[in-house]
């Protein structure tokens, strides 16, 4: 199975993309990448910035040669996610941009008529948008018809471990956009929810919390790349279909040899 696969045209060396915020420490996200070695980095302006990290935290993201994905993350507005997304650009000199624009306090579920009307105006400043979305088949439709190339549905609300709330609905964008790249973002606990996203056909798995605040962040993000690399070679591999009766793995041609008669 190939370590590198494309991207719009960029090549990424790994179907795991890693999020930056919410580790105890500085230390704990560097080793966390290398553990990993995430195919894109995001990181958010407003979050960093705010949290006071200054050039430590900067100096971190150069040092991997991994390209980074900024994010609009804690945007409730299409003109704050807007303004965001253009400062990152200036900064990291990259047109991709993962857009939030959050539509809910309590479960920080996207606002969909926002995110349309920020991806329409970024696509047409040549932004390549990621944009974070529910699972709702109607709306990937309508962010596709705008430009999109890739779509990141949530698994679960960010931050909450549930995994993937809705195999249907994450099925069926999967089988409706076979062309597409998808990527689940948000939402996901353990190793083996990422697994499962990979098994059904899914390109890369977006990660945060569920590496930032384990007990051991670096070992749990390794256990996530060692999990995304088996679901997506299960995948390729072809999973058998259920089926509701039992099927002998040792097919009966004939009698145990020590009970044929001997001639």
């Amino acid at each position: 199975m190939t370590q590198t696969w494309d991207i719009n045209g960029a090549e990424i060396s790994s179907r795991l993309f890693l999020g930056t915020a919410g580790y105890s420490s500085l230390d704990a996200l560097r080793q966390s990448i290398e553990s990993s070695t995430p195919g894109l980095i995001t990181v958010s302006l407003r979050r960093e910035n705010a949290a006071g990290k200054g050039q430590s935290f900067w100096n971190i993201i150069k040092e991997f040669d991994i390209p980074v994905l900024p994010n609009t993350a804690g945007c409730y507005g299409v003109e704050e996610a807007i303004t965001t997304a253009e400062m990152a650009r200036e900064i990291f000199d990259t047109n991709r941009i993962k857009l939030e624009v959050i539509g809910d306090d309590y479960t920080l579920q996207p606002d969909p008529y926002g995110l349309l009307l920020a991806t329409e105006k970024l696509i047409d400043k040549g932004f390549e948008v990621y944009p974070y979305m529910t699972d709702d088949l109607v709306l990937a439709q309508r962010l596709v018809d705008l430009g999109c190339n890739i779509l990141m549905p949530w698994g679960s609300p960010i931050g909450s471990g549930r995994g993937l709330n809705n195999i249907y609905a994450l099925r069926q964008l999967r089988e409706r956009f076979p062309d597409k790249t998808l990527v689940i973002d948000a939402g996901l606990g353990a190793p083996s929810h990422a697994a499962q996203a990979m098994e059904m056909g899914y390109d890369a798995i977006l990660l945060n919390t569920a590496v930032a605040k384990a007990g051991d962040a670096p070992l749990m993000a390794g256990a996530f790349a060692k999990a995304i690399e088996a679901g997506r070679a299960a995948y390729l591999s072809g999973i058998i279909a259920k089926q509701e009766h039992a099927t002998p793995s040792t097919p009966l041609l004939d009698k145990p040899f020590w009970h044929q008669e001997k001639s």
